[in-house]
């Protein structure tokens, strides 16, 4: 026996170092390299200011393991500062526009309200026009051009009062408008700060406000609905969860406010930096304080994080190359360690190979959760005594799409979901299908009435049987026993080849963009789709590794982890 085991352990320890099931992806040429990244804008309107006017005081700071935690520093590179610079985005708007001109003040408006907040907001209380193309916003002369491409900056997030935290959403947040410099409001988590400094320099007054710690406040933009119009521009009055992800975590162990678990969208996306931190660079100011949450907005979007690296110039990235590294290296981190984990037990019967596979959703909310582009995959690998593959399902191809995926294929089908799988065209995918109000299958988002399939990893305490609809789960998965709040179990059952031992692999892989969200935008001709095309075209589209697992089925044992991460 011990024999066998240790011929099991070398030919695993051979395939790891040989790497087996490993795929070739895009290798896009470098790019020149940005050293310096693009300034942070200065600009002052009304009732904001420029996320520059904050990087004088606000970098420099250190923790106390000796981390760089400057704010407009740990800002700078995240998806929160380029939301409106995302040439996805600005593609998907005009998407949006093109096919329901009829409603393009609407959409520009409900797109701008989140992705461009100063802006909309200005906009807004100027009584001016809120648009996006054309002579909107992305226009260089437009007044208000800075303030959108500055993101969900600095003077928008610590501004806002909490008189809509009842019901988040819809981009509800609510800033006083009423006020001039220097008696703007700025709320933070602390008491006891200087407010002269920030008066004179910026024209804003530092207070406490405790709803700058809350969820509710991310949840003004991150629960979304929308109306869903039929093809030829007509609105059914029929309302569409869009996105969820507050009401997701809300209906969680995290936030459903019972017990000691709970933790708020900061205390996950905002990483506490060791020790205190001086809450300005001004020597001797104010003493340091704790917590102290960095800025860092850590999310899931590696696949835009690369694009703004590799095009920062294009997109006029107020970032460094190494800065967008960084991020990009805490984003990785963060997937690895704090969305999913796989526990994987292996059988050999007779001649039967059989893998039990429970992917574990460590997340506050769905994984994924947001934009309904996003999808998680199990790929699995099992390869006999030689190192020869016998059996792949999910493997990731080079251009994005998965093989033996339905939709990658066909984006009028998709994936079911599965409890058991027999076959290598069998992926199991988590994701959410968007259907229109005749049942078929839409990537236009102002189409969507409903979903086909919602088989995103459920978080721990979600009950889907209670839920309500706006955050159900929807095909298959509905009546899955093992696909339950906290985890999903699939179990896959493949023909042996009589050897005495295989190597399984197991991966689950991420992706911010599946492939039909992708080629859904190509398909319609505007001057951002077109700079889309180009960008998407030479693209990294290789997918996060979120967790791996290496063992082996023996006849003889149900587990033997080898590798398993994170």
């Amino acid at each position: 026996m011990w024999r066998i085991w240790g011929a099991a352990i070398g030919v695993v320890a051979a395939f790891l170092l040989a790497g087996v099931g490993s795929v070739a992806f895009f290798a896009p040429s470098p790019l020149p390299a940005h050293p310096t990244g693009g300034a942070l804008p200065f600009f002052e309107t009304d009732d904001f200011a420029g996320s520059g006017t904050c990087e004088a005081c606000h970098n420099g700071l250190v923790d106390a393991g000796g981390t760089p935690v400057g704010i407009p520093d740990d800002w700078r590179a995240t998806m929160m500062a380029n939301s409106a610079r995302d040439p996805l985005w600005q593609a998907r708007v005009s998407v949006e526009v093109s096919r329901t001109p009829s409603l393009s003040t609407t959409i520009e408006a409900t797109c701008a309200r989140c992705h461009a907040p100063m802006a909309f907001t200005q906009a807004t209380v100027w009584g001016t026009p809120v648009e996006v193309l054309g002579n909107g916003f992305l226009d260089p002369t437009h007044p208000l051009h800075e303030a959108a491409l500055d993101g969900v900056s600095c003077t928008l997030c610590h501004q806002i009062i909490s008189d809509t935290f009842d019901a988040p959403g819809e981009g509800n947040f609510v800033i006083d408008t009423s006020t001039t410099p220097p008696n703007r409001l700025l709320y933070g988590p602390f008491d006891d700060v200087l407010t002269m400094p920030m008066q004179q320099m910026v024209g804003f007054t530092p207070v406490q406000g405790k709803q700058i710690e809350d969820a509710a406040l991310c949840g003004t933009c991150h629960n979304l609905t929308t109306e869903t119009v039929l093809a030829d521009g007509t609105p059914t009055g029929h309302q569409f969860p869009e996105q969820r992800t507050y009401d997701e975590w809300e209906a969680s162990a995290f936030g459903d406010g019972v017990g000691d678990d709970d933790q708020s969208c900061q205390a996950c996306h905002m990483p506490l930096a060791e020790g205190a931190v001086p809450l300005a660079s001004i020597p001797n100011a104010l003493p340091p304080r704790a917590p102290f949450h960095r800025h860092t907005f850590t999310g899931a979007n590696v696949f835009m994080l690369r694009m703004l690296r590799d095009h920062a110039e294009t997109l006029g990235v107020p970032a460094s190359t190494d800065q967008i590294e960084r991020t990009m290296t805490e984003t990785v981190n963060f997937l690895q360690r704090q969305t999913a984990r796989l526990v994987v037990h292996t059988a050999l019967v007779s001649d039967t190979v059989v893998l039990t596979v429970t992917v574990q959703n460590l997340a506050g909310h769905k994984f994924p959760s947001g934009y309904p582009s996003r999808r998680a995959w199990l790929h699995v690998v099992v390869s006999d005594t030689h190192g020869t593959p016998i059996f792949a399902s999910g493997t990731p191809l080079p251009d994005g799409r998965i093989a033996g995926n339905a939709a990658d294929q066909n984006p009028a089908t998709f994936e079911p979901h599965y409890t058991v799988i027999t076959d290598p065209s069998q992926v199991q995918i988590y994701e959410s299908i968007m259907q229109d109000a005749n049942g078929d299958i839409t990537y236009t988002l102002l189409r969507a009435a409903s979903y086909a399939k919602d088989n995103r990893l459920l978080p721990r305490g979600f009950d889907k049987s209670t839920v309500p609809s706006d955050i159900g789960v929807y095909g298959k998965a509905q009546n899955d026993v093992d696909f339950t709040g906290g985890q999903d179990t699939v179990v896959y059952r493949l023909p042996g080849t009589g050897d005495s031992f295989y190597h399984v692999q197991v991966r689950l892989l991420y992706q911010t963009l599946a492939a039909p969200f992708a080629n859904d935008v190509l398909a319609t001709t505007t001057p951002q789709t077109q700079a889309w095309e180009t960008l998407y075209a030479t693209a990294d589209r290789e997918p996060v590794v979120i967790a791996e697992t290496h063992t082996v089925a023996m006849p003889w044992h149900t587990y033997v982890p080898l590798v398993v991460s994170p």
